[in-house]
């Protein structure tokens, strides 16, 4: 099964927590506000692909990527998050996301990354998940070591990768 119909079968209950909610982009509203309104911090922007390629993957490769927005508990967006199947060796399910430099250190980011793990495990259990970051991401490195992942010995590019 694809990825996009695997998650199309999820209840949408699973794609929330008490501090955020991932939703599937489906307006022009929350195009612009990915690719235009959510910005990194300038120390950021080399660590993470921009909202503009992940959105433009979706587009050539629609059953392969969800882009979404990440909203808070006031349903504000306060993020950009890309479900995905892993484009490298082996099958598994990606993510690619970042937080909104205003609303960074809100602990968004690791309720963002706790609930793509229940909908991908939920998508499809027996497939891994699989993270690439730049070697610089020391941030990212913590938060996936934390949330279960193990460093891997493959690498994508030279980006890190990290498995659950």
């Amino acid at each position: 099964m694809r990825l996009r119909t695997a998650l199309e079968t999820i209840d949408r209950a699973l794609w929330s927590n008490a501090y955020v909610h991932i939703k599937p982009l489906k307006t022009e509203a929350e195009l612009l506000y990915a690719v235009c309104e959510c910005q990194l911090a300038d120390a950021q922007k080399d660590l993470v692909n921009p909202a503009w390629f992940s959105i433009g993957r979706a587009y050539l490769f629609k059953e392969d990527n969800c882009p979404c927005l990440i909203y808070n508990e006031r349903e504000e967006p306060v993020g950009f998050l890309n479900l995905c199947k892993w484009l490298g060796a082996g099958e598994a399910y990606s993510w690619s996301f970042y937080i909104d430099k205003n609303h960074q250190g809100r602990g968004y980011g690791r309720n963002a990354a706790q609930v793509a793990i229940r909908i991908l495990k939920t998508a499809a259990p027996s497939t891994p998940i699989k993270l690439a970051t730049e070697k610089d991401n020391e941030n990212a490195h913590r938060l996936y070591l934390s949330l279960g992942f193990n460093r891997l010995s493959e690498m994508d590019g030279d980006d890190i990768v990290f498995g659950l």
